[in-house]
């Protein structure tokens, strides 16, 4: 719940969460991402003071490549580093990156210093599921999916994927997104990044952090939802 997702390319959001932080810092967790054209070594330190001065602190809780880039992944590692050194950011992570990026990524870095991959993830697209969940796992890497709600309707109204969600529910006194929520970060890699517009929203999304599934009602959901096969390309929208 404290944590808050930013990027540079987000236009005018860094200025607003500098607003709402203000004497604040330390019970948030922020994290930031460079765009990939700004991933060489130099232009993302660049980049990352420019995201710490909109924002108004000092250094990042994690910074993360917005998406795989066409600079060489060794140099956007060892931009990461001396930003670290620098003490400009407490960890590092990637984006939208599928399992053999990953690879790639610990091949140079080594274990251990990969914080996270941010995913699109949620009940209609759980491609990730297939490949990047269990490598994750094995590699104690976080995996935090975005658009847990996806850009619509998750299930449409009347059908039985809703009745499904509304009964689970209803059986908590939880609504469907908080069962949505609860689905969503059942293995431990798992951690959801929720929009909330309004504070009806924050409230409904605390709400299912304590909610736990039943393996029945996880069953049903994953029947309701079904994974689908191993796409291609790992889906970013």
């Amino acid at each position: 719940m404290t944590h808050i997702d930013t990027a540079e390319m987000y236009t005018g959001a860094e200025e607003i969460i500098a607003e709402a932080i203000e004497g604040r810092r330390d019970e948030v967790y922020v994290v930031s991402k460079v765009l990939p054209q700004n991933a060489s070594r130099r232009a993302m330190i660049v980049a990352c003071e420019r995201s710490l001065s909109r924002l108004r602190i000092e250094k990042l809780d994690c910074y993360l490549l917005h998406w795989p880039s066409s600079h060489p992944l060794e140099e956007t590692i060892a931009g990461f580093d001396e930003l670290e050194r620098q003490g400009k950011i407490s960890s590092w992570g990637v984006s939208n990156f599928d399992a053999g990026e990953l690879d790639r990524v610990v091949a140079i870095a080594g274990e251990g210093r990969l914080a996270c991959n941010q995913v699109l993830y949620h009940l209609n697209e759980r491609a990730i599921e297939h490949a990047v969940l269990p490598w994750c796992e094995k590699h104690d890497v976080a995996l935090v999916g975005y658009s847990p709600f996806g850009q619509g309707e998750i299930a449409r109204p009347h059908s039985a994927e809703a009745r499904a969600l509304q009964e689970i529910g209803t059986s908590h006194g939880a609504t469907m997104r908080q069962v949505i929520l609860a689905f969503l970060t059942r293995r431990a890699p798992l951690f959801a990044i929720p929009k909330a517009s309004r504070v009806e929203h924050v409230e409904e999304n605390a709400g299912a952090g304590r909610l736990r599934l039943t393996a029945d009602e996880m069953t049903r959901i994953d029947r309701a939802f079904p994974l689908g096969r191993p796409p291609r390309e790992l889906p970013t929208a």
